[in-house]
């Protein structure tokens, strides 16, 4: 409710009851009524939830990212899931692709995360041993080389107008989303939340290495495929009309980690909650630092997620001196 009162134009608790309502049945509103429940139904609302979703989205990929590579640093935005899926958004917006209409777009950035994570997982594939950190930054500084080559040459030949559209898609932003635009990624990103929680024993057995759960019956192959499968779901989601919002499935998960333990049956319900009121919070500050301007998303995320970033390497520095 916060969420929704905040922005250029402040809503009281009042105001924001009445908006609310207004859609319950028909009644007579004074002019400054039919602005404040356009502003509700028809922007804010909309966009909240919006933020729920690719937090939640974000989150949850991160923590069964970290799973699947055995590795803490795993994050859709560093190792280049995000990067990857934002270029094939991109790819349908330059080339202007239409092939399935409205779902064009989610469908382009879920192909190009698929093929993207399947990419670093067989470069940066854990060991017996466990996850190296090293490698798998190496690959995330590879990839994401490699997309912003190729998102610098899709900016090339893209128009005046297209321009501003890949923008947005470098920085993250919710400012384009609607009720439509909601019903699109909502779906996905239930889906694939579902079916990590549904998957969370074998993510901890996993975890103990991928020889060890082999001998407690987990098909490591299959759940390999299954997990980058909706790991790449969930980015596409969150990616198609959000843009690349960094960081998320890094901060979140982890804390969480430290607070309930690493077991999945409550990290993923935990880490959605979470992800989603994160995102929803930076919105919120988006959208009140400099009204009636906004700064994006990802530049807020990135002031919060690269000390956290530093903190988490130094604090692994100090463990390892510890040990």
């Amino acid at each position: 409710m916060a969420s929704v009162a905040v922005g250029a134009i402040p809503l009281s608790p009042s105001e924001l009851a009445a908006a609310l309502l207004s859609k319950l049945g028909p009644s007579e509103m004074t002019p400054d009524e039919t602005l404040n429940a356009a502003i509700v139904w028809d922007l804010r609302l909309a966009r909240s939830l919006m933020a729920v979703v690719v937090g939640a989205s974000l989150a949850t990929c991160g923590a069964a990212m970290q799973g699947l590579f055995g590795n803490p640093l795993a994050d859709p935005g560093i190792v280049g899931v995000s990067s990857g899926a934002s270029l094939g958004a991109m790819a349908v917006i330059i080339l202007q692709i239409s092939t399935f209409g409205i779902w064009t777009l989610p469908v382009g950035a879920f192909v190009a995360g698929t093929c993207t994570t399947f990419v670093i997982y067989a470069l940066a594939r854990p060991g017996v041993a466990g996850g190296d950190n090293s490698r798998l930054l190496l690959v995330g500084i590879a990839v994401n080389a490699i997309g912003g080559a190729v998102a610098g040459f899709l900016t090339y030949l893209a128009t005046a107008d297209q321009l501003q559209s890949l923008t947005f898609w470098s920085m993250g932003s919710l400012s384009t989303a609607r009720w439509v635009t909601l019903a699109i990624v909502t779906p996905p990103a239930v889906v694939g939340i579902a079916l990590l929680m549904r998957w969370s024993r074998p993510l901890d057995l996993l975890a103990l290495g991928e020889r060890q759960a082999r001998h407690l019956g987990v098909d490591v192959k299959i759940l390999r495929r299954k997990l980058i499968f909706v790991t790449a779901l969930l980015v596409a989601a969150a990616v198609s009309f959000a843009g690349t919002i960094g960081f998320v499935g890094l901060v979140v998960p982890h804390l969480f980690r430290l607070m309930i333990g690493p077991g999945h049956r409550w990290l993923i319900p935990f880490s959605a909650g979470g992800g989603g009121l994160l995102v929803m919070l930076a919105d919120m500050a988006a959208r009140t630092l400099d009204p009636p301007n906004e700064v994006p998303i990802g530049v807020i995320m990135g002031a919060l997620g690269g000390p956290f970033f530093l903190w988490m390497i130094w604090r692994g520095q100090g463990q390892g001196r510890g040990a």
